[in-house]
């Protein structure tokens, strides 16, 4: 098996079939386009795990995923797709960068949920775009910017009740899609949906359950993502 592509927090390699991939999770947290990082061990583990749990019920509700199969604590089999440069952002709840830019308190409840692009860029910092930057950046087409926007709704209304039912609110959430390689007029769900990409608040006590508490400092970052995995395993 070859590496092709090496992130900040996945390698993928090459498998006999040209059209699977193995996507192998690190131990590596970044935040703020990587200015911060460090390494954790055992966080490729659970962030494996608990994408797996939920890529696996996202497939029995009917979300198309790049998921083929388990492999071992680290790694799955993944189809290969062309990722879109775009990261689907929903936000149920204000926080994060949204209540820094828009000055509306974290925590604030959304009427409906907000669905924003971000083009995957580092040097540019993901800059936020809409449907006609996407269009003219060649990023995806307007039916494809819609499809997307489709897609996360769903996975949203999906997630908010899976992750109530283990006692956690989402927040918001980051997603990205790929066309598949051997049907590119195909969208599925790729890369993760783990506490690296979601915002979990304990429903009772509003404690925060995902990678802020690195991003802040707030200490537990290992213990939480366990308890996370504990609670989706029940």
């Amino acid at each position: 098996m070859e590496p092709i592509y090496e992130g900040k927090a996945k390698r993928l390699f090459t498998t006999e079939d040209p059209n699977v991939l193995r996507m192998e999770y690190k131990d590596s947290a970044t935040a703020f386009n990587a200015l911060k990082k460090a390494d954790f061990e055992n966080k490729g583990r659970l962030n494996k795990a608990i994408t797996l749990i939920i890529y696996r019920m996202l497939e029995e509700k009917g979300v198309k995923t790049h998921l083929v199969s388990d492999v071992d604590d680290i790694n799955l089999l993944v189809t290969r797709v062309s990722i879109l440069p775009l990261e689907v952002i929903v936000r149920n709840v204000a926080a994060g960068s949204f209540s820094k830019r828009m000055g509306i308190t974290e925590g604030t409840p959304f009427q409906k949920p907000i669905v924003e692009f971000s083009y995957k860029d580092d040097a540019l910092g993901d800059p936020f775009i809409n449907d006609d930057y996407a269009r003219e950046m060649g990023a995806a087409t307007q039916e494809e910017c819609d499809v997307l926007k489709k897609m996360a709704l769903v996975i949203n209304d999906t997630l908010i009740e899976f992750f109530l039912k283990a006692n956690m609110r989402l927040i918001d959430f980051k997603v990205e899609f790929g066309r598949l390689a051997n049907d590119s007029s195909t969208i599925v769900l790729a890369d993760e949906i783990s506490p690296d990409t979601c915002r979990l608040w304990d429903v009772e006590t509003g404690k925060k359950m995902d990678k802020d508490r690195f991003r802040q400092d707030m200490g537990d970052f290992m213990e939480v993502y366990e308890e996370v995995l504990a609670r989706l395993q029940k």
